[in-house]
């Protein structure tokens, strides 16, 4: 009941600050549109004389420090006057949005933000100049830097509060137009409620989330004469900060009984965890060696932690031998048998680790497109299958025989020189040629025979040119080894 009127009270306070804030800004605009006016209306008689122009330019700006800068232009956007006159715009013709929208209404305007010619984030307030036939000669405008120090940064940012309270300003268009991180001023706002309901005209108080994820307390209202909107706004923490002191006394009070209690429990709890606490150690290290044993050593003295450390063990030998599958299969072509690409990398990644040299077969089943295309897919799988168990056959112990893709097959000779390569590779062939393949007949193949480095450290060399062995071998009339 408490938080909820501590809540309650600081929506009330900031919606009623932020109302009075944005009287006063409306009160100002109102000012600075009079002021333009009564230029205006001086001004009729000016136009043409450079000197007075400049003298009136002057006054306006620095009679009040109402604007940070004062433009006269007239009916075609030429600048007659500026004030300061380091802007150096004078005789220039703007077309910045500003401008052009008070040039094409003819009547006092309030712009919306914009980036003006000398690059400044200006809102452009002007006042339209006529003669006394009533004929539109131009304009009078003051210029309100947004990013940098004018009177609506002074109107706005003495804000009395230092606990992570903050006002900003949005444009009907929900640009930020002031905020104390000027870094903020330009963004447009989007998804937020309090926004989307202080441009529509609604005033008010809503709790929201901001930008930074913080809940904060918000008081909204709008600038009538210009379709601002001025949000003040509260963290619900520092709202909420006295009762939670209040809480931290009662919780100080009985903190003494609190830790005595929590100390029993905390033995009682400990004793029963302890065996439960061992076999989660242990189940998060399943993969390790060991951890079976240590598992079967845990005391587990009541029924739970009995039947969930014999749970644990099942499930090991459930997993140990299903990962042994996985990696094996992961490894393996399911077709032949033999390893697959990444078995192959594997192998060569061994090699590279032990500096060992080995060589490269690699072997490729002659018009092995027309077995396809004659018999079928199926007795070219099995064409493939029986080249496998050939393969398995003419290698030794500690050689790798592996199915790289399609009709591509590679043999690694770890340790073996170019010449008992070739050897390896022509008994291969010749056994492949006159064995007979199941309703195919006989086949032949082609091999390409490469040797690594003496460090085994350059494997996608040397899988390279038993490749372009392998065509050479296809170039020069196929079933035969190059090297």
């Amino acid at each position: 009941m408490q938080r909820q009127q501590l809540v309650q009270n600081t929506l009330e306070s900031n919606s009623n600050y932020a109302q009075k804030l944005a009287n006063s800004t409306d009160d100002f605009l109102h000012s600075a549109l009079q002021q333009l006016k009564i230029s205006a209306q001086l001004l009729e008689d000016m136009l043409g004389d450079e000197q007075r122009l400049h003298v009136e330019a002057e006054r306006l700006r620095l009679q009040t420090d109402s604007f940070n800068s004062v433009l006269i232009i007239d009916q075609n956007g030429a600048v007659q006057a500026t004030s300061p006159e380091s802007l150096q715009l004078t005789g220039l013709s703007l077309d910045s949005p500003g401008i052009q929208e008070a040039l094409e209404r003819q009547a006092p305007v309030i712009s919306a933000p914009y980036l003006s010619t000398v690059g400044n984030f200006i809102v452009f307030i002007s006042h339209p100049i006529f003669d006394k036939s009533g004929k539109y000669r131009g304009l009078v405008g003051g210029s309100l830097y947004l990013k940098k120090e004018s009177i609506l940064n002074r109107l706005l940012g003495h804000h009395p509060y230092k606990d992570g309270s903050y006002l900003y300003v949005v444009s009907a268009e929900k640009q930020v137009i002031y905020h104390p991180d000027t870094s903020r001023v330009g963004d447009v706002v989007e998804d937020n409620d309090v926004v989307n309901s202080v441009v529509q005209g609604q005033a008010g108080s809503m709790v929201l989330v901001n930008s930074q994820g913080i809940t904060m307390l918000a008081g909204y209202a709008p600038v009538p004469l210009s379709g601002w909107g001025i949000v003040a706004q509260r963290p619900e923490s520092a709202t909420l900060e006295p009762l939670e002191g209040l809480m931290r006394q009662v919780i100080n009070k009985t903190l003494p009984v609190a830790v005595i209690s929590l100390l029993l429990v905390w033995w009682g709890a400990r004793k029963i965890a302890k065996p439960l606490r061992l076999l989660a150690e242990n189940a998060r290290m399943m993969h390790s060696s060991g951890t079976e044993s240590e598992i079967s050593h845990v005391r587990s003295w009541y029924f739970e932690a009995h039947e969930l450390k014999k749970a644990l063990l099942m499930g090991m030998g459930f997993l140990k031998r299903n990962i042994e599958k996985l990696d094996k299969d992961n490894r393996t072509d399911p077709l032949t048998g033999l390893l697959n690409r990444r078995g192959l990398d594997q192998e060569l990644r061994v090699y590279g680790h032990m500096q060992r040299m080995f060589s490269v077969i690699s072997v490729d089943i002659d018009f092995f497109k027309k077995v396809n295309d004659t018999y079928g897919h199926d007795t070219g799988d099995i064409v493939l299958q029986e080249l496998a168990v050939q393969m398995r056959n003419s290698i030794r112990s500690g050689d790798v025989a592996c199915r790289i893709g399609g009709e591509e097959f590679l043999i690694l000779l770890p340790g073996t020189g170019v010449d008992a390569a070739i050897e390896i590779a022509e008994r291969l062939r010749v056994q492949v040629e006159t064995t007979e393949m199941p309703e195919v007949g006989h086949i032949t193949i082609s091999l390409g025979v490469a040797v690594s480095a003496t460090d085994g450290s350059d494997s996608a060399t040397v899988l390279k040119q038993a490749d372009e062995k392998l065509y050479q071998a296809k170039r020069n009339g196929r079933n035969r080894v190059e090297a």
